[in-house]
């Protein structure tokens, strides 16, 4: 009976075919790893350097049963228009009132107090969103 060869001796004839599968795969892998953590960075700065407006609401204050005061933190740039947008809740965490104010104020950071008008009494208040008017 011969003997059957399944296969090339190991090492003799340079690479297999799976060691330059592989080698391509990890390149492959490499430079599409490379390229995502370059799109979440870029992601990343252009969320961060575009918001040309920002807020904060640093305190409110529930001056009636149809009206809260808010005080709101605002920075952006010194000629850009803000429109913030404040929503307040009653004891359920219901919406009882919401307002849109605007900032055209040539200054770049300011602290202004605004009321909100609400349908019910309000137990808190939050800022939903500063975003620039373009």
């Amino acid at each position: 009976m011969a003997a059957v060869r399944e296969g090339l001796p190991d090492g003799r004839y340079g690479r297999s075919a799976d060691a330059r599968a592989d080698r391509t795969l990890k390149i492959v892998g490499a430079v599409l790893g490379a390229g995502l953590l370059a799109l979440i960075a870029w992601f990343g700065y252009d969320y961060i350097a575009g918001q040309d407006v920002s807020g904060r609401l640093t305190g409110f204050k529930v001056v009636a049963d149809d009206a809260v005061e808010v005080r709101l933190e605002i920075s952006k740039e010194k000629d850009a228009t803000g429109v913030c947008t404040v929503r307040t809740l009653d004891k359920y965490h219901d919406e009882v009132g919401r307002k849109d104010f605007t900032f055209g104020q040539r200054q770049e950071d300011m602290v202004k107090v605004v009321t909100v008008r609400t349908t019910a009494r309000a137990t808190s208040a939050e800022l939903i969103d500063c975003t620039p008017v373009r």
